[in-house]
């Protein structure tokens, strides 16, 4: 038996892949303004809007182009699928090196480059690191500005795990570390691990929020149990904007005013304190919005701030908690023509290798319960 075109496995899949890019592109013109700012230019934002920003930064970010958070989820879909199974630190520095210097269609730059170039200076490390340093894989997150840079990207390593938040949880932890340290690559973990969750045919917003305080550590679990708190007592993701920013600002690593060093708590250094916001954040609006996909996805447009990445963030473990069945087509259809891209073919393969993953693990499994036969036999 192998995954259909109408299992429920490939809709979550990409369920996934098409929340993420959505919710990345409904915040994109938008990214770092304050909520204040963007109920000034747009009121709420529930749709698709152009740019209203003529800056270098924003100009070409308009409905439905997403930025280099997509890029890097497809360049670490595509490692995996070229890997034909799991990745390590070893094995994802040495896939995702080239794929970053590969040209690209750029949307959001309108010009086709390396997504190397694309990327924030943090997520420029991968190959300075990875690529030019020769560095320790497992070593060589050691160093960078924490930020959520490797988050944004680690739904993959939830999809490959599928079922299997624990799993997911330690593999994230592992192959990002490649890029992240301290609470940066916490969070990268937490996502891949509610993604994981989210992929069980009984899981909940409940279920998933209930996995990831079993595994977060530090000031990242704290900070979890802040907003979720918080959240809890909300209905309206417009309502809560406010609340949750005032619920997370003890934890945050990152300044009030973005961009504005030396003004946070820790100014993005090592702490097991503090927190990247975006992850706690999404994970919140999900639970504000009970897990629907469209309240969690403008909750986080709407918060302002870095929420393109919250957005997506919330997007991607939505997506796969419904599938994309449960997403508006025509934001799909959107996505899909603004960034020139069919996300289907790479869900498809990526579909085929969660399958024969889980057949290899069911393989071992029962090998491993022969041996235990053996070991527990009488002498």
């Amino acid at each position: 038996m192998t995954p259909s075109d109408n299992s429920v496995l490939l809709d979550k899949v990409r369920g996934s892949l098409y929340g993420g890019a959505i919710g990345d592109a409904l915040g994109a013109p938008v990214e770092g303004h304050t909520p204040e700012k963007i109920h000034e230019m747009y009121g709420k934002i529930t749709d698709f809007v152009p740019t209203l920003d003529d800056s270098p930064r924003r100009r070409h970010r308009t409905e439905g182009r997403y930025t280099d958070d997509s890029h890097m989820v497809q360049a670490l879909s595509q490692a995996y699928i070229d890997e034909g199974g799991h990745l390590d630190a070893h094995s994802f520095a040495r896939r995702i090196v080239p794929l970053i210097l590969e040209p690209r269609w750029i949307p959001d730059l309108e010009r086709e480059m390396p997504i190397v170039e694309r990327l924030f200076y943090p997520e420029k490390w991968l190959y300075i690191r990875n690529g030019l340093a020769n560095a320790d894989p497992r070593l060589a997150g050691a160093g960078n500005m924490v930020n959520c840079g490797a988050a944004m990207y680690a739904t993959p390593v939830g999809i490959v795990n599928a079922g299997d938040p624990v799993s997911a949880y330690h593999e994230a932890v592992d192959v990002l570390s490649a890029h992240q340290h301290s609470y940066g690559l916490e969070a990268a973990a937490v996502q891949a691990t509610a993604v994981a969750e989210a992929f069980r045919p009984g899981a909940s917003v409940d279920s998933i929020i209930d996995v990831v305080l079993s595994l977060a550590k530090d000031g990242t679990r704290k900070a979890i149990e802040a907003v979720v708190e918080c959240a809890r007592g909300y209905d309206d993701w417009y309502e809560a904007i406010g609340p949750l920013r005032d619920a997370m600002r003890p934890w945050d690593g990152a300044p009030d005013i973005l961009g504005d060093r030396g003004k946070g708590n820790n100014d993005n250094t090592p702490s097991r304190e503090h927190s990247i916001e975006e992850v706690p954040i999404a994970l919140a609006f999900l639970v504000v919005a009970k897990g629907d996909f469209a309240g969690s996805i403008c909750g986080g447009t709407n918060y302002g701030r870095d929420n393109d990445s919250i957005a997506g963030k919330a997007g991607a473990i939505a997506g796969a908690l419904h599938g994309a069945s449960a997403i508006r087509q025509d934001w799909i259809e959107q996505v899909r023509s603004a960034n020139d891209i069919d996300l289907d073919p790479m869900a498809r393969e990526l579909t085929a290798l969660v399958y024969e993953l889980q057949q290899e693990q069911l393989a071992a499994a029962q090998d491993r319960a022969a041996d235990f036969e053996l070991l527990l036999a009488a002498r």
